[in-house]
């Protein structure tokens, strides 16, 4: 593991770094927070020990840098003349955190060991995440560009989200964009297909149910709102929900609480709403087969995901993505499509939008030559 000491004192640089490579660890200095920033944006250290008091940029501008250019390194502040605010406020700056001079053994060696821990966790946690939610948003065109915008500035905040848009266009990778982007990304995320609930089963599904209450609930279950306790619940396809569990999902977005099939007591739960639907919600409200109240609820923000009829600008790039993640999902070498196949594909219409090309995609690297041809296209798309 590579650790980076940044400290104005030359005798506090040395015997630290000494101490550190004797437990192993491959050691760089720096003597301000100038000569330390510069080194940790060109190389990854595993942890950094930063000191506060320091010429030409002091320990927290160093810290405040390193955050706002988005480097993870864990970083332990150190400091002679320290007081317990300046400890706090280096914590709440981002700091992993705080020791005191003279420098403790122990403590560093421990401080140390938790915050590559901590950072290894992270770390692990991010690859796990991608392999769940690893869709990627490909796309240059300004509809996508804008959605991603909005996705940036609705993330962070705990607002309902209604995401509209055709099937297959990717709403539910807008929906796990959000998640991940969100403060409570790192709490469960929920996925409710509301279509594929029957009707007689969606209150169990949704609100859970005690032991007992039909004949075959042999024991309690939690519900998809208690699941997602503390995180967000994906409502997609809610057009297609029941009056009746509408009623309900709008009860625990007013007031938070919800009572299990069977239950008699309420349960509380804390769950940011993201909504899709392929419907027009303003039509099924006037049809009577939505309730404007909960409409209003769940729209507070609304994001329209384009169809690929309206970013065809983009095909090129989704079939080059496509193409590498099923090839190497099979083992198999990457595999080319002719600019004349490609031109093709981009001219036709997609109804299905990109859920369907990524389906026809696949059908030509089974069937079609290398690289894919229009004669590919011809036989087996149009």
């Amino acid at each position: 593991m590579k650790v980076l000491i940044v400290d104005d004192e030359r005798a506090i640089r040395y015997s630290l770094k000494e101490i550190l490579e004797m437990e192993s660890y491959q050691v760089e200095t720096a003597e301000n927070g100038r000569e330390g920033l510069q080194k940790a944006e060109k190389e990854k250290y595993d942890a950094i020990f930063c000191d506060i008091k320091m010429p030409e940029m002091d320990g927290t501008e160093m810290l405040s840098k390193l955050i706002e250019e988005g480097i993870e390194t864990p970083v332990i502040m150190v400091s002679g003349h320290a007081d317990i605010t300046t400890a706090v406020d280096c914590i709440k700056k981002g700091a992993f955190d705080f020791i005191e001079k003279p420098l403790d053994l122990n403590r560093i060696l421990i401080t140390l060991k938790n915050a590559t821990d901590k950072a290894s966790l992270v770390k692990e946690t991010k690859i796990l995440k991608k392999k769940i939610y690893g869709k990627e948003m490909v796309g240059e065109a300004a509809p996508i560009g804008h959605l991603r915008d909005m996705i940036a500035k609705v993330a962070p905040t705990g607002a309902s989200v209604l995401i509209t848009g055709p099937n297959g266009s990717g709403k539910e990778l807008v929906a796990q964009s959000l998640f991940q982007m969100s403060e409570r990304s790192m709490m469960p995320f929920v996925e409710v297909n509301c279509a594929a609930i029957p009707p007689e089963l969606i209150d169990s599904e949704l609100f859970g149910h005690k032991k007992g209450s039909f004949t075959s609930a042999i024991r309690d279950h939690k519900g998809k709102f208690e699941q997602a306790d503390g995180g967000t619940i994906f409502l997609d396809e809610i057009g297609d929900m029941s009056l009746a569990a509408q009623a309900k999902v709008l009860r625990v977005l007013q007031e938070k609480k919800l009572t299990p099939v069977g239950g008699d007591k309420e349960i509380t739960v804390d769950v940011r709403v993201i909504a899709a639907t392929n419907k027009n919600l303003q039509e099924e409200i006037a049809k009577g087969n939505f309730r404007e109240d909960l409409y209003h609820r769940l729209s507070v923000i609304v994001l329209k995901v384009p169809s690929l009829d309206e970013r065809k600008e983009d095909i090129p790039l989704l079939i080059s993505h496509f193409s590498e993640r099923i090839c190497a999902e099979n083992g198999h070498p990457a595999r080319e499509f002719s600019p004349e196949a490609v031109k093709m594909l981009q001219e036709r219409s997609w109804p299905g939008n990109i859920r369907e090309l990524r389906n026809v995609v696949e059908r030509l690297l089974i069937l079609g030559g290398n690289p894919i041809s229009t004669a590919d296209v011809k036989d087996y798309v149009m």
